[in-house]
């Protein structure tokens, strides 16, 4: 670590201040997330500049926390110019020095109330008992959080006292500042709660089944897609020689060959790759897992993003940030923010810009191609083959032969 800051030797040697005994171990974490030399000198400077200004006013290490960052930075700003990532680097230093126990955690600032104490239980129920994805708990407790606060306020939670009505209004209240598949989303919440406080013991009615439907027709309007045309010209926009279209490419050709949800290329691990068998391990909804078989150009891409391009860092995670810190990409959003910029260079603007679009563009071409209904439901991993009948609406060709005659002649 040593060849880190031997470019900034020269700060380090002035009059040491609470800091200074932690700098190099930042330094290293830094170098392990992939920043360059020049990058963790420009850092290691800004943390040096922290410890005179600590020391000058005779703070030790433990008054370091979040409000002496903005003191700091104020004071930094009056005399330097602004540097943007001032703010994001300290705040790394001071989630370092809690990790390693060298500055203790802030203590909550107030009590846990009951509502915290059933939704931690919920969400433990919602992880180990329905293997629900993090995000999608995420989303449950902050339909239910909102419902329960709205039925009781910040007060002792009468769970027994929970009726239809309570249900009803609360539904038809948020309906109206929602779309339909958020509101449909927030009654999915709402049963899994009842069903699980019946479960608990703290209702004795089944609620569950009162919670009342949204309407919003799965069989409404058609699935948006790309031609095979588009898709092939949306693969050529990603470029072989930069570092970037190398690692769009293999994301894009997952969802466009194998239809991936955005969700599973974010949270795809190394160990998810067999070579040998030529196959992918894919973890989906509710915490099931399928093995697909790697198409070539699947696994060619791979290899030369592996090879090439993905930084070397310690996340199993197979797709990471180009720049650091070199972690997995994190999320379903980052890799539909990738879909969305590769359309625009493009030159493709369709109704629909996300990820799912590449998933609804593969069935509506292996349908075209003859392929069943059942046939892509296994490739799409749908566990209700009624899920899949919604691309029967875009063969055109076999629902004219359905079709009755209008009356009164031909349209």
């Amino acid at each position: 670590m040593k060849s880190h800051l031997r470019m900034d030797s020269a700060t380090l040697r002035k009059k040491p201040g609470p800091l200074h005994s932690h700098i190099h171990s930042f330094a290293t974490l830094l170098a392990n997330r992939g920043y360059s030399r020049k990058s963790i000198a420009q850092r290691i400077r800004l943390v040096a500049a922290l410890d005179r200004w600590l020391r000058q006013r005779g703070m030790a290490i433990k008054a370091f926390k979040e409000q002496r960052i903005q003191q700091f930075l104020r004071y930094r700003r009056s005399r330097y110019s602004r540097q943007s990532g001032d703010s994001a680097t300290l705040r790394s230093l001071l989630r370092h020095l809690r990790e390693i126990k060298v500055i203790p955690s802030p203590l909550a600032k107030h009590e846990v109330s009951p509502l915290d104490h059933l939704q931690a239980s919920f969400a433990q129920y919602l992880t180990e008992q329905r293997g629900l994805r993090p995000a999608t708990v995420k989303q449950y407790l902050f339909h239910t959080r909102r419902f329960l606060s709205q039925c009781f306020g910040n007060g002792a939670l009468s769970l027994g006292r929970l009726n239809l009505q309570d249900i009803s209004q609360c539904i038809v209240r948020q309906a109206k500042a929602i779309s339909p598949n958020a509101a449909q989303r927030m009654t999915v919440a709402l049963r899994s709660l009842l069903r699980f406080l019946q479960q608990r013991g703290d209702i004795t009615k089944d609620l569950a089944k009162s919670v009342p439907t949204v309407a919003n027709w799965s069989y409404a309007g058609l699935p948006k897609y790309l031609s095979p045309q588009q898709v092939e010209r949306l693969l050529k926009t990603c470029k072989y020689g930069r570092v970037e279209g190398l690692r769009d490419r293999a994301i894009l050709l997952l969802l466009a060959r194998l239809g991936l949800r955005a969700g599973e290329v974010a949270h795809m691990t190394l160990d998810d790759i067999d070579w040998q068998a030529g196959e992918l391990t894919i973890r989906g909804k509710g915490g099931r897992q399928d093995r697909l078989p790697m198409p070539i150009d699947v696994g060619q891409s791979l290899a030369r993003y592996l090879r090439y391009v993905r930084p070397k860092c310690a996340s199993r995670m197979v797709f990471i940030r180009l720049r650091a810190p070199h972690q997995g990409l994190g999320s379903a959003s980052a890799v539909a923010y990738i879909v969305r910029k590769t359309l625009k260079r493009a030159g493709l603007n369709p109704p629909v810009m996300g990820a799912h679009l590449l998933r609804h563009s593969l069935a509506t071409r292996m349908l075209r191609r003859g392929a069943s209904l059942a046939e892509i439901a296994e490739i799409l991993r749908h566990q209700l083959l009624k899920t899949t009948a919604i691309y029967a609406k875009v063969d055109v060709t076999a629902l004219r032969t359905l079709a009755q005659p209008w009356p009164g002649g031909e349209v």
